[in-house]
């Protein structure tokens, strides 16, 4: 069984952290909408959706994907880059530990798990102003014994790396080549964002389908004729928070397997 974590919008996300975008206003009972439309697309598709409580004190905490890196064997928790978010990772630590063991990133590394594409066994991490080279180094120290490679990867005019490329089928990634470069995805095919569209990249997929976003007109009809057909779920007022569609729920297998290493 597929599963998700998600949480409510928070009431103070106006105060969210910002790094490419000027701040303008949320309006957060849109955003609300907007996510709860999105935590029923993921329920239309077979996922069992644990949806946690809003962390009032806690802007970005909508964006649980940045807490952590669920793979099948294990569950990595993060250290976000940003001070203001690191207490958002308890929460989640909690919510995964019936269903994972548990590793932790330190200090001095520091990771956003928007920073992390997970292709069956290889492991890509934005080098970002979020995530940095002793984070790579502790990924893999963890992950090695079960088989990942971890390769850095630099990310340039976006805040994560899945803001630049993200997977929209088995051996398939749909990305931005003006933040990330295509030379570092060896063997994995690319679509390349219609370049109007500067924030097209970021595509959600959940088993073989996807979930993407109405505001992407021209990158949309790519996909589709690549016979990628997405549920459309709008999500422009987290988009004004830097957030995606990716950021906002951790996907993963309700059973694991291996043990804590």
């Amino acid at each position: 069984m597929l599963m998700a974590i998600t949480r409510a919008v928070s009431r103070s996300i106006i105060h969210c952290e910002l790094t490419h975008l000027e701040r303008v206003p949320i309006d957060f009972e849109k955003a609300r909408r907007q996510h709860q439309a999105y935590e029923e697309a993921l329920r239309s598709l077979g996922v069992r959706d644990i949806s946690l409580p809003e962390e009032p004190d806690l802007p970005d905490s909508v964006f649980v994907e940045d807490t952590a890196v669920v793979l099948d064997e294990c569950a990595v928790l993060t250290r976000p880059g940003a001070d203001s978010r690191k207490p958002e990772v308890e929460s989640i630590a909690r919510a995964l530990a019936p269903y994972r063991p548990l590793f932790r990133i330190t200090a001095p590394a520091t990771l956003d798990g928007g920073d992390v594409l997970v292709v069956d066994k290889r492991i890509f991490i934005g080098l970002t102003s979020r995530s940095n080279q002793a984070a790579i180094e502790q990924m893999q120290t963890f992950l090695a014994p079960y088989g990942y490679t971890v390769t850095g990867v630099p990310v340039n005019g976006c805040l994560h790396l899945k803001s630049a490329v993200t997977q929209a089928a088995e051996m398939l990634l749909l990305i931005n080549p003006a933040w990330v470069e295509k030379a570092f995805f060896p063997g994995l095919d690319v679509l390349e964002i219609d370049p109007s569209e500067p924030y097209a990249a970021n595509i959600l997929r959940i088993g073989e389908q996807t979930i993407y976003q109405p505001a992407f007109p021209k990158t949309l009809a790519r996909l589709r004729a690549t016979g990628i057909d997405p549920i459309l779920v709008d999500a422009s007022e987290l988009g004004k928070a830097e957030g995606a569609l990716t950021c906002c729920s951790l996907i993963f297998q309700a059973a694991h397997s291996g043990t804590f290493g």
